[in-house]
Parts: structure tokens; sequence; C-alpha cells
């Protein structure tokens, strides 16, 4: 029998409805792995009533642009253009960042919805550039002060705020200690009062916790050397481990226990796989970890708190 002929264009259709990011990663995962190394181009295709949430957004924002790196030919069609999530990702930022080889149709938005009303809405934080040569030290204050806008009437707001600097301080300051990559980080915030939900999203598309963490887990910490990933990134944010040694790893840790006051889910993706935690008893457990292994390969780190705003 002739041999098959190795498939050369990725097509990833996301689906006709609401999608965060575990409907990203299976769209992803039924694309086949648009980094899989006998594509040479790419495509994402956004269908009628399909609604990307913030999650999603950056982390299409992060993969669209590490395929443009590693040179594949990137498209992204809209089908409804800016009448549909086109517009939502414009008014975000999303086409501000994505980078410019990268073919958008129908067409490119003319104009940034995110200069042009960017900070008229509380609900939103726009998509923020974490940039490894050039750090906004302001940009933590700018979103807490942008979710206590939000939630201005409720009487917890200024612990809220105080959690959501902790989160967005941590979590960058981890970007430019562990990721050691040429390209941009993204943060972004987005409140959906229908959900009663508030979600944060910070990505870099760097080394991984993982990978920068395993080389010296033995000697700083060898109790936890055979460890799953999963058991692994457990202990990183409820004991606050770092590759640097006990002292130096309390960053997440103190994001991790900031989210959990508010009853917030934990997801985190590395390169080829995707833990999501859920607090029980106030903190972080091994058993209420579930790992979703063997997932398409994407570059860096990309973690994402769900506050839940019930009360």
């Amino acid at each position: 029998m002739p041999k098959r002929r190795p498939k050369l264009h990725c097509l990833v259709e996301l689906p006709s409805k609401w999608v965060d990011s575990a409907q990203l990663e299976q769209a992803l995962s039924a694309s086949g792995g648009p980094h899989g190394g006998s594509f040479y181009s790419v495509t994402f295709r956004f269908p009628k009533n399909c609604k990307v949430m913030v999650d999603a957004g950056v982390r299409l924002l992060a993969l669209a642009n590490q395929l443009d790196f590693s040179t594949r030919r990137v498209a992204l069609e809209f089908d409804e253009g800016e009448a549909g999530t086109m517009g939502y990702l414009n008014r975000m930022g999303f086409f501000d960042h994505l980078a410019g080889q990268v073919i958008v149709r129908p067409y490119r938005p003319p104009f940034s919805g995110a200069k042009i009303y960017g900070g008229s809405n509380k609900d939103l934080v726009e998509i923020a550039r974490i940039s490894p040569d050039n750090r906004d030290q302001d940009l933590p204050t700018r979103l807490s002060e942008a979710v206590a806008s939000a939630l201005g009437t409720r009487g917890d707001v200024k612990t809220l705020k105080d959690a959501i600097w902790t989160v967005f301080a941590e979590l960058i300051d981890n970007i430019f200690a562990h990721s050691a990559t040429v390209l941009d980080g993204y943060a972004a915030m987005q409140l959906y009062r229908n959900g009663k939900s508030l979600q944060v999203v910070v990505s870099d598309s760097g080394q991984g916790i993982m990978n920068t963490l395993r080389p010296t887990i033995q000697s700083q910490f060898p109790a936890l050397a055979d460890l799953s990933d999963t058991n692994l990134l457990v202990e990183v944010f409820r004991q606050g481990i770092s590759r640097h040694g006990p002292d130096r790893g309390c960053g997440l840790k103190g994001s991790a226990a900031k989210a959990m006051k508010y009853n917030a889910d934990l997801e985190v993706r590395l390169p080829e796989s995707r833990v999501v935690l859920v607090p029980a008893n106030g903190i972080y457990k091994a058993n209420t970890a579930y790992c979703f292994g063997r997932q398409t390969l994407l570059w860096g780190t990309h973690i994402g708190f769900r506050f839940h705003l019930d009360s």
C-alpha cells in the first residue's frame, strides 16, 4: 500500500457556543495539535454564535503568536466578522498584540477597540502585555483597581481588591523570574455578572513551571522528587516550593491563598498537560486536582483563577 501523505494543514474549529479554556482544549485536540511537526499552516475558525471567553482568548493569542514565531502560516477566520466574537476580541485588545504576519479574515480590524474604548467598561480589563524587556510595575495596581471599580458595591471589595493585586503581582513576577522567553506574556480580567464570576488570566510562552522546577527538585525537595506533575503542582501552590529553594516559592502560594478565600478554582495549563485545582476546606489538595494529560503542545504556563462571587 502507498504511504499516506502527511497532513500539512491544521484546522482548529471552535464550537458555536460560549468557548472557555476547556472547550478550546477540546478543539485543539480534535485538530491534531497545531504545534505538530508536520503542519506548515494553521487556521483557527470562529463560526457563527461562537463567543470566546477571556481565558480562551488570551490562550489563543499566546498560541497564535507561538505558531507565527515557529514560522507557521497562521490564519484566523471569523464567519460573523466584527459583528461576532471578532468584535469582542478587538475590544479586549487581542489584535493589538497579535503578530503582524497572522492573517485575519475577512479582514484585520481597521482600528483598535481597546485603544478607543479602553477603561470605559468596568467589567473588563483589556489584555495587557507583559514584556520580558520592559516591566510595567504599575500593572497589578491598575488591574486590581479595575476590579474594585467593577465591584464597588460589595462590602468586601477592599479585601477582594487586595486578593486580586496579590494574584496578579505574583503571577506576573513568576513570568519574569522563570519563563526565559523572547515572546511577550499577557494578563487580562473579565467580570461575568450573569455568571457571578470573575476571571483572572496570566499567560506566558516560556519554559513552564515543571521544566524549571524538575531539574532541582531532588536537591531542594527530595521528599517530593517522585511525585507526579499533578501532585507536584499542588505542592507548588500549597507549600510554595521553588527551584530556588524553600524561601523563594511563596509567591504562588500567596496568590493561591488569597484566591481560595473566594472559593476560586485554579487552572494551570502546562506544555502538554492541564490541571484544574478546586479548593476543599480552604486549601488545594491532590484529591481535588483534576489532571488532563496528553494535551496538545502549548509552550509556557497559562494560569487562570475563576473567583465565584455568589455573595
